[in-house]
């Protein structure tokens, strides 16, 4: 097959870096563009780990150059700077998955949780980009919404057992995740001193993915009680969740059933840790059942299986390759 050009827009941050470590050896991606906010300086002035591998120029990000560049761009920007560049960038006929809120949620619900939407036309063309749910759609979207990464653990945990919970009944979702979800920036409450030997939660019930949870799985937003965790780690992210179901099935049959033909999740006997999901796309689930209680574990790379890895594999998908070229599948262990 013959190449395809990919660029990548916010390409300073650790989501970038980790698109663009996969890409460098992607069968046939190439990267044809690389641009962040500001531009003259080169990836591995960035990123100086990329030093005597790439050594590619950063640019000032531009629409029309991106769009004679590539077929197809990775938006790895904040919310509300996405929809400055897809709105754009749709024009032009280029693909797009934005790693952004922007086009995740509703007008409605967005707006509530983030700021005033400027491009709600598109909020129709985009396809939700969770393949376990939307693969089929995927292949024909030119613009793709990349899953959060809380949302990618708890919905994976959650899907098999919808129909077995008992309506109106708490959905309680006890989540942690490493440092590096909160991004490069600086802030007072991932300084060293504050993170280090210390654990604690943040945005309790009322953290903006909390509302991309409910409406993906078409639940009500008051049944869904999410609690994130920031842990003393780098990378990783463990969902431990808890929902009332009937008590007259196996659980873990029916886990089993629902994934057999999906590569990407994995279904443990024993309880699932960061560790061996760390640096791969890969989603490790396991279930326990106690009458109608069942606690559902479920483990992601927040920064490959949330982030970048699940995007490389939206893009494949949209560009017409197998879903697992250029994904990681080999955890960092020790």
């Amino acid at each position: 097959m013959s190449v395809i050009n990919v660029g990548i827009i916010g390409v300073s941050g650790y989501t970038g870096l980790e698109l663009v470590k996969m890409l460098i050896n992607h069968p046939t991606f190439k990267l044809n563009y690389l641009a962040n906010s500001e531009g003259g300086t080169t990836i591995s002035e960035l990123h100086p780990s990329l030093s005597g591998v790439l050594d590619m120029e950063v640019k000032k990000a531009d629409v029309e150059e991106c769009a004679k560049s590539c077929a197809l761009v990775f938006l790895a920007v904040p919310h509300q700077t996405a929809m400055a560049f897809v709105k754009p960038l749709m024009q032009t006929g280029i693909k797009i998955v934005d790693f952004s809120a922007d086009y995740r949620l509703t007008q409605e619900v967005y707006e509530e949780y983030y700021c005033p939407h400027t491009d709600v036309e598109n909020l129709k063309n985009v396809v939700y980009g969770l393949p376990e749910m939307y693969r089929e759609e995927i292949k024909k979207a030119s613009l793709v919404a990349n899953p959060g990464c809380y949302p990618t653990s708890a919905i994976l945990g959650l899907l098999p057992f919808l129909s077995k919970r008992v309506p109106n009944t708490p959905i309680i979702i006890d989540a942690k995740t490493g440092v590096s979800g909160a991004g490069k920036k600086l802030s007072e409450v991932t300084h060293f001193v504050n993170v280090n030997d210390n654990l604690f939660s943040y945005n309790p019930f009322f953290h903006r993915h909390a509302p991309e949870i409910a409406q993906k799985l078409g639940i009500d937003f008051d049944d869904v009680n999410f609690v994130p965790h920031l842990a003393p780690l780098t990378r990783g992210m463990l969902s431990s969740i808890y929902i009332q179901v009937t008590d007259d099935f196996d659980a873990h049959k029916l886990l089993e059933e629902y994934y057999k033909d999906e590569p990407y999740v994995r279904i443990s006997k024993n309880p699932v840790d960061m560790k061996n999901t760390a640096g791969t796309n890969f989603c490790d689930i396991y279930i326990k059942q106690k009458g109608s209680l069942l606690f559902i574990s479920s483990s992601i790379d927040n920064l490959l299986r949330g982030s970048s890895s699940q995007a490389l594999a939206n893009a494949n998908l949209m560009m017409g390759l197998p879903e697992s070229a250029g994904i990681p599948n080999i955890a960092y262990v020790p």
